[in-house]
């Protein structure tokens, strides 16, 4: 395939960089590659015959009257030209697109058909048992099991909050995470509250023999944990109503007594059973603790196995994404079947979303028989894949600084806030920007403006004629692009504070 790149002085450098011999670059007589038009691409273009022309992907003009009278495709190229080299690679294989740039498309067709062979490959799965409609075990996808804290003693919107969240966050299996002081009413609320909020599977956290037995009571699907000391109160019940147990070692270093307990469990009767050798935190036991989970599998290499990520998440002072998705990389490597974390602490907040992305990037890359790398899916937030290119200080310039003059904005001056995500009507809704100002008049306009992105809003703003001043246009720009940051990391945002 023949394919021509069309680019401006600025860009060509980057582009024939990005390209070498793949294509031949047209350098058109514009400085800024964005401003191609239909008239100049065709003044310019020679006798040669290509099946392919990529214009500059920020182009918002329409070729199509040129492409119609070439009998070439025209299609829009990526918006960088780093990129460039790794879009031609797909000529011949990717219709490219009119209306998106072929970075954006190829990101978009990539992370589809990611998402479609993971719904495959989990539909062909076979499994070693199921709870619901979920399969855990075999060569089925990693499960996220998400914990609420406290459950017994929730107020039953603030459960009911939590269930909705943490099933829009892609939990599969809900925990019930009870504490000491939980009655067996409390417990057997919890269950029935979940129950009406959600059909996905639900478990119960306790080592109580007499919660776990109200929970199985209940109707619950799976119980955490068991061991030694309390299966004999609860073991006629878990046979009676099918309810599978996590089983755990007396002694969290102990492996033996987990094998031995897991023996206990079968001679009880009890058939689908799920061993956790407990992950242990950092500085804790950790790489002892995942020695364990190694020598676990070479010793059984079909019980499936629960692994506690929120054990090392929760209590390292490091971004979760990272930690998550490591975590889950080693729990690949041991077939691990069920990924467990609370979203307890500020910091771990998100967790359950990037373990449901982890699982399915670790399914796809057990798939292709390669590393968790160019699958259409990633959990890359703040490094980049190809980095775009650096702008060159000429020998002069004016050196920046900042004033310290400072002027009211007679138009006004805002409140720039961010709102927590909520569930109305049994629906999550994302957070917001949030920004209010004190000369709108509450009499004739709600005096709030609300938007997700920081350009929605200031361009509302301008609209409403709400800002007359550059440097308070400048200081708004700066501000809301803290708040929209905020948002997208779920941090917390006040104005004039660094970020």
């Amino acid at each position: 395939m023949k394919i021509l790149v069309v680019t401006g002085k600025l860009a060509e450098d980057n582009v024939r960089r990005s390209v070498q011999d793949k294509a031949d670059v047209l350098v058109l007589n514009i400085e800024v590659a964005a401003f191609t038009t239909p008239a100049l691409l065709r003044r310019s273009l020679s006798g040669n015959k290509y099946d392919l022309i990529f214009v500059p992907g920020m182009t918002g003009n329409d070729f199509s009257g040129l492409e119609k009278e070439l009998g070439i495709s025209i299609r829009l190229g990526p918006k960088h030209a780093v990129d460039l080299g790794f879009v031609i690679s797909f000529a011949g294989s990717l219709e490219f697109s009119t209306k998106i740039p072929a970075c954006e498309l190829l990101t978009q067709r990539k992370r589809s058909n990611a998402v479609d062979r993971v719904i495959e490959l989990e539909k062909i799965a076979i499994s070693s048992m199921i709870t619901g409609s979920v399969k855990i075990g075999g060569n089925s996808r990693m499960k996220v099991m998400a914990e609420i804290v406290n459950s017994g003693n929730l107020e039953k919107n603030d459960l009911v909050n939590k269930l909705i969240y943490y099933v829009e966050s892609g939990a599969d299996i809900i925990d019930l995470g009870m504490s000491l002081d939980t009655s067996r009413t409390g417990v057997m609320n919890a269950v029935n509250i979940a129950r009406s909020v959600t059909d996905i599977p639900i478990s119960v956290d306790t080592l109580e023999p007499d919660l776990l037995n109200a929970a199985v009571d209940a109707g619950i699907d799976i119980v955490l944990s068991i061991n030694s000391k309390n299966i004999e109160n609860v073991k006629d019940k878990l046979n009676k109503n099918s309810t599978i147990p996590v089983i755990i070692p007396d002694r969290s270093d102990d492996l033996e007594s987990l094998f031995n307990n897991m023996e206990l469990a079968r001679s009880c009767g009890i058939k689908n059973i799920i061993a956790d050798p407990v992950l242990e935190p950092a500085g804790h036991g950790l790489s002892s603790s995942i020695s364990r989970y190694c020598e676990f599998r070479e010793r059984d290499k079909n019980t499936p196995l629960f692994f506690g990520v929120g054990n090392v998440t929760e209590l390292i002072d490091a971004d979760t994404i990272g930690v998550n998705s490591i975590l889950a990389g080693i729990a690949m490597e041991f077939d691990a079947n069920i990924l467990f974390t609370p979203e307890f602490s500020q910091k771990a907040c998100g967790s359950v979303s990037e373990l449901r992305t982890a699982s399915t990037m670790m399914m796809l890359a057990r798939d292709r028989g390669s590393a968790p790398k160019d699958l259409g899916i990633d959990m890359l937030e703040i490094k980049e894949k190809r980095r775009r290119e650096y702008g060159k200080l000429p020998d002069a310039f004016i050196e920046a600084r900042g004033s310290d003059k400072w002027h009211l904005d007679p138009s006004g001056c805002f409140k720039i806030e961010l709102t927590d995500h909520e569930v109305r009507n049994g629906k999550l809704y994302p957070g917001k920007i949030m920004v209010r100002n004190n000369n709108m008049k509450t009499d004739s306009i709600n005096n709030v403006i609300a938007g997700s992105n920081a350009k929605d809003i200031l361009d509302t703003i301008i609209e409403c004629g709400l800002i007359s001043r550059l440097d308070h246009a400048a200081y708004l720009g700066r501000e809301l692009m803290k708040a929209e940051l905020a948002l997208k990391f779920k941090r917390s945002y006040s104005q004039d504070d660094k970020f």
